[in-house]
């Protein structure tokens, strides 16, 4: 045994000579015996509850024999003991601590069942905790699974969220000694967990409900596509389709992840998985690793905003608004599109830039086809089943059934009982997070409906903006990117949602439409410095500077703030648009987009000169705010301007 071996054991002395060498390695593996058993036996009981809860979540989504008052209740306490099993306290397992950290974890569990106990033979139709308030065992397992799911946080999402839910939940219970300007009554620690433990107004809100069944069920969805090789068809199929086109295997990677990212639902996990295979490919295509990188996480970021699936987000707007999922997608198309179209476009001008050929090879489409035109069965079911406006949770355990199988269907997808197994675990552990950071939102949604703060905020940024629509987005936009540093992008924007989107309805905006900008704007912390996650992610991937990256995913993904301004401004979501206005926005959509993209990259058909990058931003704000209808004129000038490079791109070209 090497003396770096024995460090990592716990044992300091160096190998005094060869002969005892092989009794010293026995003595240190012997001593690391106890912390590998119980490594594994923690791995078989964590095995066990996470099929058990998936198991339980498909059950519930079939019969829904348990009413939401009871079952998000016991949702969240399995997942909360899921947690305290599957992230231990102390994560070295040859630590010393080891031990002494699992029993933690374990007292941990036992308090989270106690508190399940008591929710589940608490009797909410009687008013008696309303007038005389809860008993000491009722206050005191609220108290505990406050504390439990604020460590829950903390272990699975970071300790910003934690920040913040304790900040608000501070402000609610000292909001008397505040400067008038915000202060608000301040409630007893009674109030307080009645209020967000023992109703429907806290943690167990909305927010929770939606992450406890359809989010759980959808997250499920991806997690038996993943197992049954559908992800490796998706890829295979975009690499067929862009790969022999100049910047192929980036492109691809755009394709790629709108399809992945949409089922996921997490810009950085699908920034590692569809980035493990083409990052390398962009790279040795000649694109630089910051820009491979970039690329990647802009796309991943972007798979969350496009139907069918847009992560656990769209599906908390369906309930916040009233608005069905369905509709909430067909709005969502148009959208969507531009901001692929957006990310491919810098592609091109990219690989046109560095004068990148195609790949030389590619799998033929009707090839990749033969092999996995069956994965696509699941998705088509899925978008019409919620087309027809069924449950998103019947639908998404339909698309479940539907994807094990078309599996079954062909020899080299079929599936058997260890992978099975292996999807209804990933599904449960991959769920964890969404779920704890749900139920903290869920705090911050009980205090501002509690105390008004909403109003307060709504007030502020009214009178910050002077009553320009365009600066309050700015506002918002820079909120969504503090809140998104620290909190995954499902939690930020339901706590921007409760704050941001009053304020955008007082300016006239539709519900849905409000609810959308929020939803776009909560996305941008994944692509934008200093801390641009996806980014951070693709550049480990790389082998990048992680900020070289995330300036280039900020550029890449400027979409995501250009088409919530779009949004704003014009008839791109506005249902009683004809069908001509409807184009209007696009066609203006698509021009700042272009306008944009040859200003900061210098390139369209050629090099721009100086003259041409100045006359293509100058276009943008007669575009954007089209005065007495004049918006068509500056979609003239880009059009002008892509026919003199047309007609002079041979003259004076630049490498």
């Amino acid at each position: 045994m090497t003396q770096a071996n024995n460090s990592k054991l716990g044992h300091d002395e160096p190998v005094l000579d060869p002969n005892q060498s092989a009794s010293l390695a026995t003595i240190a593996v012997d001593d690391t015996m106890p912390y590998e058993a119980v490594f594994k036996w923690f791995g078989y009981i964590i095995l066990v509850i996470a099929v058990a809860l998936s198991g339980f979540q498909i059950w519930q989504g079939i019969t829904s024999t348990i009413s939401a008052t009871y079952f998000r209740p016991v949702h969240l306490c399995w997942v909360l003991v899921l947690i305290f099993l599957h992230y231990p306290l102390i994560k070295n397992r040859y630590s010393k601590l080891y031990l002494p950290g699992r029993v933690f974890d374990l007292v941990l569990c036992g308090l989270t069942l106690f508190a399940a106990y008591r929710m589940s033979i608490f009797d909410y139709n009687d008013i008696d905790h309303l007038l005389y308030g809860l008993g000491m065992q009722d206050l005191v397992a609220g108290c505990a699974l406050l504390g439990l799911l604020m460590e829950g946080c903390r272990r699975t999402v970071g300790w910003v969220m934690v920040l913040i839910a304790a900040l608000f939940l501070g402000y609610s219970a000292f909001g008397d000694l505040l400067p008038s300007a915000i202060a608000t009554k301040s409630y007893s620690l009674q109030e307080l967990i009645q209020f967000q433990i023992y109703s429907a107004n806290g943690v167990f809100g909305s927010a929770l409900g939606i992450a406890a069944t359809t989010v759980f069920i959808f997250v499920l969805f991806g997690a038996f596509l993943e197992v049954t090789g559908a992800g490796k068809f998706f890829i295979d199929l975009a690499f067929s389709i862009a790969g022999r086109y100049r910047g192929g295997p980036a492109k691809a990677a755009v394709l790629a992840s709108a399809g992945l990212g949409s089922i996921s639902g997490s810009a950085i996990a699908n920034t590692v998985t569809t980035g493990s295979v083409t990052i390398p490919m962009m790279k040795k295509l000649g694109y630089k690793p910051e820009q491979a990188a970039g690329i990647e996480a802009a796309a991943s970021t972007g798979g969350q905003i496009m139907p069918p699936i847009m992560g656990a987000g769209a599906f908390v707007m369906a309930q916040f608004t009233g608005v069905p999922y369905s509709d909430i997608m067909l709005a969502s198309i148009a959208p969507a599109i531009l901001y692929f179209f957006c990310t491919l476009l810098y592609v091109h001008l990219m690989a046109c830039k560095l004068n990148l050929q195609a790949v030389s090879r590619t799998e033929a489409v009707i090839a990749v086809m033969k092999q996995g035109a069956h994965h696509l069965i699941p998705l088509a079911l899925i978008t019409a089943l919620l087309m027809m406006a069924y449950s998103p949770l019947l639908v998404g355990v339909a698309g479940c059934t539907a994807i094990l199988v078309t599996a079954a269907l062909r020899k080299h997808s079929r599936i058997g009982l260890t992978k099975f197994i292996s999807g209804m675990k990933n599904g449960a552990l991959m769920a964890l997070p969404i779920s704890v950071a749900c139920g903290a939102a869920g705090i911050i949604v009980g205090v501002v409906g509690q105390t008004g703060i909403g109003l307060q905020f709504t007030q502020f940024v009214m009178e910050f903006s002077g009553g320009y629509m365009l600066v309050a987005l700015g506002l918002i936009s820079i909120v969504a990117l503090v809140l998104g540093m620290g909190l995954p992008v499902t939690a930020a924007y339901i706590v921007l949602a409760v704050m941001a989107v009053p304020m955008l309805g007082d300016f006239g905006l539709p519900l849905l439409t409000a609810h959308l900008i929020v939803f776009w704007l909560s996305q941008t912390s994944n692509v934008t410095p200093p801390i641009a996650l996806a980014a951070f992610a693709g550049a480990g991937v790389a082998n990048a500077n992680p900020m070289k990256s995330s300036v280039e995913a900020f550029k890449l993904a400027g979409g995501l703030f250009i088409i919530p301004i779009m949004m704003a401004y014009t008839d791109l979501l506005n249902p009683e648009a004809s069908m001509l206005e409807f184009a209007f926005a696009i066609a203006q959509t698509a021009g700042i987009i272009l306008a944009l993209a040859i200003s900061i990259e210098g390139y369209l058909l050629r090099g721009l000169s100086k003259a041409e990058r100045v006359i293509a931003i100058s276009t943008v704000p007669v575009i954007l705010f089209n005065p007495f209808g004049a918006g068509f004129v500056g979609i003239l000038v880009i059009l002008g301007l892509i026919a003199v490079q047309w007609r002079t791109r041979d003259l004076l070209e630049v490498k």
